[in-house]
């Protein structure tokens, strides 16, 4: 019987990476330089941005810290305005988008919402929805398909996933990076947390208990915080594209409770075990991982994936990395309500509050608008948009080709071209999907 061959102490090159792939170099920091005419030399053109305003996805990855991020991206946004601004399109201007985070930010009664279309290169399109949960801090679902807006739909629950704690300023970021794809300001404002229905507070609403009268003078924070607690949060968001008078219920179930938990208690596979890019003599002795299951990069590979930094500075990203999954909180926020990473939550219109009544004709439940109280369309051709630019139901979001901001009134593909990350092909997408991929299975393999 033929014996194992033993680990060869040379480094064997990668099978599933494609030779005119390994010239392949990514930086997603984008370091501040100056213009010395290179940039024109090389693309024939200036970029639409100052060369400075590139680091706007440094200080969203938080790798360049500033003191006054309001300030900062209103400077950039105002900048990124497109003049005219494109027609039916629903705008707020850059005072309205400024005076709205200074309205809520650092405030106990702040109740600022986001909406942000993320065209993600891994992760594909969706919508991030972030609620305000205190002075400084923002929870956050990650939305498949954007908010749902047609109450006969045959999907009425859709796919809200958890995720990390974000930052209230990150409310005002439109950017783009090649790690995390781009940003886009879908629609913002603030939120209002509404009571469950069937409660005994809508059943009696004339009755004035003592209970009804501390609810009522909680602020937006503290009920968002009571409702989180039960696991179902129904609220209204005030925005400036989505139709007034728009509820949403977020109900996450008894069981997708528990596996998020579980899911979020487990161990991270150690970087020395399970480790794609092997630069040393091999895998950790103690470990149980196969030797020959290794696949090992080649040195240039490997050390460009250290984006060339000190061991120490390596050492202080992994505990920084830790205590994020840790506290599922990014650097500068805090989780006070007890959120849960990647815990599947479900999202649905609420039909009733949004002024849709039940109906049937020919044997088949529909759902019709009140449109006396209710934006409608212009005409029967014009695509889902009411008098005044507001969204009108019924509506869909369309993706990145259509959607556009209503703060700069740009679209997605503007965005990464005006943050200068415009000259990364499809191909280079491809590659980082392929191999955040390959490792995101060998992590999950390591967990079985």
């Amino acid at each position: 019987m033929a014996t194992k061959r033993n680990l060869s102490l040379q480094l064997v090159d990668n099978p599933f990476i494609k030779k005119r792939n390994l010239g392949w170099t990514v930086d997603a920091s984008y370091p501040p330089q100056e213009s010395d005419g290179s940039f024109e030399e090389s693309h024939g053109s200036k970029p639409s941005l100052a060369e400075k305003d590139r680091d706007a996805s440094a200080v969203e990855a938080g790798k360049v810290k500033i003191n006054d991020h309001l300030d900062y991206f209103n400077e950039l946004l105002t900048k990124a305005t497109l003049s005219p601004f494109p027609p039916d399109t629903p705008r707020l201007s850059i005072g309205n988008y400024k005076r709205l985070y200074e309205e809520n930010s650092n405030s106990p009664r702040g109740a600022h919402f986001i909406v942000h279309q993320h065209d993600h290169p891994i992760a594909g399109t969706h919508y991030d929805l972030r609620l305000q949960i205190n002075d400084t801090s923002s929870a956050s679902w990650a939305i498949m398909y954007g908010p749902p807006g047609d109450p006969n739909s045959r999907c009425l629950n859709r796919n809200a996933t958890e995720t990390r704690i974000h930052c209230l300023w990150n409310h005002l970021i439109e950017t783009a990076s090649v790690s995390t794809g781009s940003l886009l300001i879908w629609d913002t404002g603030t939120y209002t947390v509404l009571p469950p229905r069937g409660s005994k507070r809508l059943e009696n609403s004339h009755s004035q208990s003592s209970e009804d009268d501390a609810t009522s003078e909680l602020t937006e924070q503290e009920k968002l915080h009571q409702a989180f607690q039960t696991r179902k949060i129904r609220l209204r968001l005030n925005g400036t594209r989505l139709p007034p008078n728009y509820v949403l219920n977020l109900r996450l179930t008894k069981e997708e409770d528990v596996a998020g938990r579980i899911k979020s208690t487990r161990a991270y596979a150690t970087t020395k075990a399970r480790c794609f890019v092997i630069m040393g003599k091999g895998s950790d002795p103690d470990s149980d991982v196969d030797e020959s299951e290794i696949v090992n990069a080649p040195v240039e590979q490997a050390e460009a994936g250290n984006g060339g930094i000190s061991p120490m500075e390596r050492e202080i990203r992994e505990l920084e990395d830790e205590e994020v999954r840790r506290t599922n909180a990014y650097p500068g926020a805090v989780n006070l309500i007890g959120s849960v990473h990647q815990r599947r939550w479900h999202l649905s219109l609420d039909r009733e509050a949004c002024g849709f009544t039940r109906k049937r004709k020919d044997g088949c439940v529909f759902w019709e608008l009140d449109r006396g109280e209710h934006p409608t369309k212009e005409k029967e051709g014009d695509d889902e948009v009411g008098n005044n630019g507001r969204l009108a139901f019924p509506f869909h979001v369309r993706g990145v080709d259509v959607e556009s901001s209503v703060v700069t009134g740009r679209k997605g593909a503007d965005v990464p071209r005006d943050e200068g990350v415009e000259g990364v092909t499809q191909e280079q997408y491809d590659i980082t999907s392929r191999t955040t991929l390959l490792f995101l299975q060998i992590v999950t393999l390591s967990y079985i």
